[in-house]
């Protein structure tokens, strides 16, 4: 049997799987449990697997960095060690990847009808590829190619330093700064809470009214959703305006991965973010700061850049790791 799953802050998701005469996948079972309730992986182990199980192979996507095959999960108080895996699940054949390794592997197996072009003048070329995922917080990652086979790699890219490109985003920074003096990171303002930053920042810069919709921090409604809602729709003009510095800001940041692994063979975006706001992506906003990076706008201009539609696509990627 394969066990595979993806094991994220809020929720893991873990899934059975054998493979029939033919080599085909076949899904036996798949679960789907909040983390916050249990204490240990160990303990989600326990409940999902039957007590007769074989397991074969076991591959799992962890959101938090993957030292030595060791993880300390970001959000969770769980420590993931290949090794004991391996005597608890009975097989040599453990690996932990970085949850956005388990991405960038799993988009190599999406249909294309489940990913969205939003490069009108990409070109089909081989290379490097790289993944980036806006959600709960900003992961990247790397799908290195040999000539051959694409390989994954794990970054913390997310925490890189946030760079201003214009006299509006030296402002933004200036007022980050005070709400992170030790360091602003593209993760402050490209994730959920993003959303929350850059409003605040333009209602304070008097960019437009608060909007009566938009609840306070403390509210039990989620703030950043109502905020990129109103704004992709365009309902609020100040809601509008946070969608569109956040669109800016994500294309500058894709662009910045594409240059710093020369992601000839493409980019794959993914997380939670990406697909909600997807109109506000299409409109060319975020393509224009994709390319605005002087002498090397001809190279990023045919770079293809695909929207992922499957929220499934890192447990896909820890389903085929064995396979690579």
């Amino acid at each position: 049997m394969i066990l595979a799953g993806d094991i994220g802050g809020t929720k893991t998701v873990l899934s059975l799987l054998t493979r029939d005469a033919n080599g085909s996948l076949e899904c036996l079972q798949e679960q789907t449990y909040p983390s916050q309730q249990f204490f240990t992986f160990d303990a989600i182990l326990t409940d999902f697997l039957p007590a007769d199980v074989i397991i074969t192979s076991a591959c799992f996507g962890v959101a938090g960095p993957v030292v030595n095959q060791r993880c300390q999960t970001t959000n969770l108080p769980w420590l993931l060690d290949a090794e004991a895996l391996k005597i608890k699940l009975n097989t040599v054949k453990v690996k932990l990847l970085n949850d956005l390794e388990a991405m960038a592997l799993g988009m190599l197996y999406l249909p294309e009808h489940d990913l969205i072009e939003l490069n009108p003048n990409a070109e089909i070329q081989t290379g490097n590829i790289a993944v980036i995922a806006a959600g709960t917080g900003l992961g990247e990652a790397i799908l290195y190619w040999d000539g051959n086979k694409h390989y994954p790699m794990a970054t913390e890219g997310g925490h890189s330093d946030f760079a201003a490109q214009n006299a509006q985003q030296d402002l933004l920074l200036a007022y980050l700064r005070k709400l992170y003096p030790d360091h602003v990171s593209y993760e402050r303002v490209l994730s959920g809470i993003g959303f929350s930053h850059l409003y605040d920042f333009l209602c304070e810069q008097g960019v437009a009214p608060p909007c009566a919709a938009v609840p306070d921090m403390d509210s039990d409604v989620d703030r950043n959703a109502v905020i990129s809602q109103l704004g992709v729709v365009g309902v609020d003009p100040l809601c509008s305006e946070a969608v569109k510095l956040f669109v800016e800001l994500y294309g500058a940041e894709t662009g910045n991965l594409a240059l710093k692994s020369l992601a000839t063979g493409g980019i794959f975006i993914g997380g939670g973010i990406g697909a909600k706001i997807l109109p506000a992506l299409q409109n060319g906003r975020f393509m224009q700061a994709f390319t605005a990076k002087g002498r090397f706008l001809p190279l990023l201009n045919k770079i293809s850049v695909k929207l992922s539609l499957n929220p499934r696509t890192p447990l896909i990627g820890t389903i085929n790791y064995f396979d690579l």
